[in-house]
């Protein structure tokens, strides 16, 4: 399977890419627990159905030390016991506000106070970020049906 588009032969796109990409690099370097950021971003992808960047933060986490316990319980962390209250409720607000569609009110206060018992005004607004960012990477390689599956640890970076 291929892509519909090659965004990297888009003069245009080339460019867009080039700036979300730094932005990705700059939320990576951030204060935010790096394993959280992958947590976060496997979630959001598991949500949308974004199989490439399933593949990638499965492969990143995995590549960082994530277990596979872990890994394989994240699309349902609510039954799990393996996750910290910290990343749980990083993974309820980023489940939110992915599906703003489905919850007309988007973030709820309840899920707003539970993330800030949990993390600075610095590691929220990164995790705000994050959540968008990966919503945004998610749209690009859905829309244009990126296959999965072949992705490498640090490919991208």
């Amino acid at each position: 399977m291929d892509a519909r588009l090659n965004y990297f032969a888009s003069p245009t796109a080339g460019k867009a890419l080039k700036y979300l990409m730094s932005a990705g690099k700059v939320l990576k370097d951030s204060a935010l627990p790096s394993t959280t950021q992958e947590l976060v971003s496997l979630r959001v992808s598991q949500i949308n159905g974004c199989a490439i960047c399933v593949d990638m933060h499965t492969k990143e986490a995995a590549a960082a030390g994530e277990t596979s316990v872990r890994l394989n319980l994240v699309a349902a962390w609510r039954e799990a016991t393996v996750f910290t209250k910290a990343e749980r409720a990083a993974l309820e607000l980023a489940e939110e506000g992915t599906r703003v569609a489905d919850a007309a009110q988007g973030v709820s206060d309840e899920v707003w106070a539970h993330a800030v018992k949990h993390y600075d005004e610095e590691q929220l607004t990164v995790l705000v970020m994050l959540v968008s960012f990966m919503n945004t990477a998610n749209r690009l390689n859905i829309i244009t049906r990126r296959p999965a599956g072949d992705y490498e640890p640090g490919q991208f970076h």
